[in-house]
């Protein structure tokens, strides 16, 4: 069984979710319901939760002020936010590689979440999320894999190219990370970011890093030592985004 708490100021979204995990997820016991941050922080320090379901936005604290209360060699659980941010926010919760559970939850959604955490268990650095909803360009990604999450800075990724069900992303200095996520997810992930061009349907590329676009041969890109195909649909697209 996992031990878990609720931080929530709205009562009736703590008990939906408190009977969501009894009916949905029977290996998760809820220790401790609270309607506020101190309140949540007791309730950790007592009960030590392997998951803790945090709102964002409540009176007096943001959620996100939850880790301030805590040295980090005393965060021993993984914390699920819940939120009904707009799109932006949605955005750095993606790129920070963080699971989240938008407002109204899903039965579905939940599953996935706790899913998610059992596979992995994995402490996940928060200071990348705090940064990426702070800033107005999100600076680093988190690149999962079976065991670990790799932050990466946006900026040093030259490309990301489809295998399979998985990507390998391409960073500067030549080295390689292949990640669990599918391409399609990585172009969701950065849409928010106009370097990055989905351009063909085995890469994306971020057109900073673009060194040379070769007519020949149906067309394809130099993006330093790496060529990537181009889709023909693609290359007006992509010229328009350079500005030629």
């Amino acid at each position: 069984m996992y031990k878990a708490i609720i931080i929530d100021d709205e009562e009736m979204a703590r008990t939906l979710l408190n009977g969501m995990l009894s009916l949905y997820c029977p290996t998760v016991k809820v220790e401790a319901l609270c309607k506020d941050l101190p309140e949540g922080v007791k309730a950790i320090r007592k009960h030590k939760p392997d998951i803790v379901f945090l709102d964002i936005e409540m009176p007096g604290h943001s959620g996100l002020e939850l880790l301030d209360f805590f040295d980090e060699n005393e965060i021993h659980f993984s914390i699920i936010f819940i939120t009904a941010y707009n799109r932006y926010a949605i955005q750095a919760f993606k790129l920070s590689a963080i699971d989240y559970l938008l407002k109204p939850i899903e039965a579905e959604d939940l599953i996935q979440a706790i899913t998610l955490y059992e596979k992995q268990k994995n402490r996940i650095n928060y200071n990348v999320l705090q940064n990426n909803l702070k800033t107005g360009h999100s600076k680093k990604i988190g690149l999962n894999n079976v065991s670990s999450i790799t932050f990466v800075d946006v900026d040093d990724i030259l490309f990301i190219q489809a295998d399979g069900a998985y990507s390998k992303v391409f960073l500067k200095e030549g080295k390689q990370i292949v990640t669990s996520k599918n391409l399609k997810h990585f172009e969701n992930t950065l849409s928010e970011n106009s370097n990055f061009f989905r351009c063909h349907k085995s890469y994306i590329v971020n057109t900073d890093h673009i060194t040379e676009y070769i007519k020949s041969d149906g067309g394809f890109l130099k993006i330093y030592q790496y060529t990537v195909s181009l889709s023909p649909d693609k290359s007006g697209q992509l010229l328009e985004k350079m500005g030629h």
